[in-house]
């Protein structure tokens, strides 16, 4: 069974309504999944897994059995899950990863002010109306969309047991175990990281995890294919479908603090083998940056901790203390 409804999120100063679409599958009978995609409007892919992810389960069983007799859609789910393409048009119209501050000086990041406030901001009522349908769930997958210069990993609130498991199922091979409140570093702790979708629904018991696909601001072929693969195995881990998902066989690390920022602006120029997802070692030269003019290296890009490699600046240009490198510290939990 599938409905979609045609929600109001908030009203813009004129009057206008502020809408999204939300769809719902199955039978009621089972536990509930919420998923959504396009919280930041530039990160695409998420929302093209939901339309193809709709496509399969809606499709005829007649249909499904002259391509893939073997899909396991063409059961009915033994559940509800409630799919969410677009969080916020408001950022998805634009393009953009936050709102211009004339619509929300406060709130620019959606994703920072969860589970929102009816009577608040323009971005804490669009978040007060989904937590309606998100808070009731049984688990929560919020789908993101990386840079080609970020490795395709899965965050989860690190010491939560229950998401963790769900991150695993997720399956992708990085997890990334993200601390937040007390236990953060004073840097996410000050860019108010307790205010995601993932944290305040895991704080009220609700295991939730974010998968990071692929590129923004274009589909990848890639990254939506892990992210629908990524949500069948999370049904299976739940019960909604029929199965188990695969055993999770890839590494666990800490977020990405480990961070090799430019100690001078110039050029950067990262080595051939400076590749995403790579093991690392403290001492290793991950390229070089030179003064574009004189061309006189002006720093050597080295990494000071071992760990996972999670991103690689693409952009040359680069300015004194932008992050060249990420580095996340493997965890053995």
């Amino acid at each position: 069974m599938h409905t979609a409804d045609r929600v109001t999120l908030a009203r813009l100063p004129s009057g206008v309504a502020v809408e999204t679409t939300i769809h719902r599958y199955g039978t009621g009978d089972g536990p509930t999944c919420y998923v959504q995609a396009a919280q930041h409007g530039r990160e695409i892919n998420g929302t093209e897994c939901c339309r193809r992810l709709h496509e399969r389960l809606t499709a005829p069983a007649a249909d499904l059995a002259a391509t893939d007799s073997n899909d396991p859609l063409a059961a009915a789910l033994d559940g509800t899950l409630i799919v969410v393409p677009v969080a916020d048009p408001l950022t998805f119209d634009r393009v953009s990863y936050t709102t211009p501050e004339i619509l929300d000086s406060a709130n620019p990041n959606m994703n920072r002010c969860w589970p929102g406030d009816s009577e608040g901001t323009l971005h804490q009522r669009v978040a007060a109306t989904l937590w309606e349908y998100a808070g009731d769930a049984d688990a929560i997958v919020d789908l993101h969309t990386g840079s080609p210069e970020m490795a395709t990993h899965t965050v989860y609130l690190r010491g939560d047991d229950a998401s963790r498991r769900l991150a695993e199922a997720f399956g992708t091979d990085l997890l990334l175990a993200e601390a937040a409140g007390d236990d953060a570093d004073t840097e996410w702790d000050e860019r108010n990281f307790g205010g995601k979708l993932r944290v305040a629904a895991t704080r009220e018991g609700i295991p939730s995890i974010t998968p990071e696909l692929g590129s923004n601001k274009q589909l990848d072929e890639a990254a939506i294919h892990t992210g629908i693969d990524g949500l069948l195995a999370v049904f299976r881990h739940l019960g909604l479908l029929a199965g188990d998902p695969e055993p999770w066989a890839g590494v666990r690390a800490r977020n990405h603090l480990g961070r090799i920022r430019a100690a001078d602006s110039g050029l950067f120029v990262p080595n051939a083998d400076a590749e995403l997802g790579s093991k690392t070692e403290p001492g290793e030269t991950f390229g070089t940056v030179y003064d574009p003019a004189t061309y006189e290296p002006l720093q050597a890009v080295t990494a000071d901790r071992a760990g996972i490699v999670y991103s690689v600046a693409r952009e040359a240009t680069v300015t004194a203390g932008q992050t060249l490198v990420g580095i996340a510290e493997r965890l053995d939990e």
